[in-house]
């Protein structure tokens, strides 16, 4: 028999955007594992099947639920409605995760104003909306997670200005709403990615593709990209009891990339 879990996660309902795929999908399972259910939104457009997302849910075993629910985070009613979903199919919202995010390449001399907006609607703008909303449907305590990226929150990205700029700028609103929020028990961190094999990172367009990851891991003084699953417990981490006095700050997971010297 297992023990009793005592992170403090069980029967808490978690908010998570991006929950297609990626970090959200294996966040949402995570949480199933610990006894949390979740409501997953993910783009309609998104080429990937949340259906997959709440089937993995289920395989889990514990009743935890997963609602699919369709969002666009650059849309506020369309958040708002997200947030008020978890209050309606359980009563409770405790947790609410910004992972919904896109990545495109842009050299500076392509990169025109709609570019630009449309980047820091989703990756920046979408963090604060979803803080927002839940704020507004949480009684009591609580916590908020953004997923910021190795880009931007640490290092320059050339041709990635705008997501660059969207995620340090995700740090600052992070830092921000945690003092805002702390007077009503809402922690606010956020997670720093480094290179974290996912279907982002595998795109060699708009991003490193599976050569460049490899190609990454020689420089990665863990050895290897790190996994979806690895950052989706980091977050968890961050969400549950276990973190309780932990607020405004910024946890790297990147297998000490950042911090060792290249070979």
């Amino acid at each position: 028999m297992s023990p009793a879990r005592d992170d403090g996660l069980e029967g808490r309902v978690a908010l998570v955007t991006g929950g297609a795929s990626g970090i959200g999908r294996a966040l949402a399972v995570a949480y199933a594992r610990a006894g949390a259910h979740t409501v997953a939104g993910s783009f309609p457009g998104d080429p990937h099947n949340v259906g997959e997302t709440v089937a993995a849910v289920e395989a889990v075993g514990t009743g935890a639920r997963c609602v699919p629910v369709d969002v666009d985070v650059a849309d506020t009613a369309q958040v708002d409605a997200l947030a008020r979903r978890a209050v309606t199919e359980f009563g409770r919202l405790d947790i609410a995760v910004a992972a919904a995010g896109i990545l495109r390449v842009s050299p500076l001399a392509e990169l025109d104003d709609a570019s630009w907006n449309t980047m820091l609607e989703v990756d920046l703008t979408g963090v604060m909306r979803t803080f927002r909303a839940a704020a507004a449907v949480m009684d009591g305590p609580g916590a908020f997670v953004a997923t910021s990226s190795i880009s931007g929150g640490v290092y320059g990205w050339d041709d990635h200005a705008h997501y660059a700029a969207a995620k340090a700028g995700v740090l600052g609103l992070c830092r921000s709403l945690a003092v805002e929020l702390a007077g009503r028990g809402i922690r606010v961190n956020a997670v720093i990615p480094g290179l974290v094999e996912s279907p982002q990172s595998l795109d060699p367009v708009n991003s490193l593709g599976p050569d460049g990851l490899a190609a990454a891991s020689r420089v990665i003084p863990a050895g290897r990209p790190g996994t979806v699953d690895e950052a989706a417990r980091a977050i968890r981490f961050l969400t549950s009891d276990d973190a309780a006095y932990v607020t405004g700050a910024q946890l790297v997971v990147d297998g000490g990339l950042t911090v060792g010297w290249p070979a």
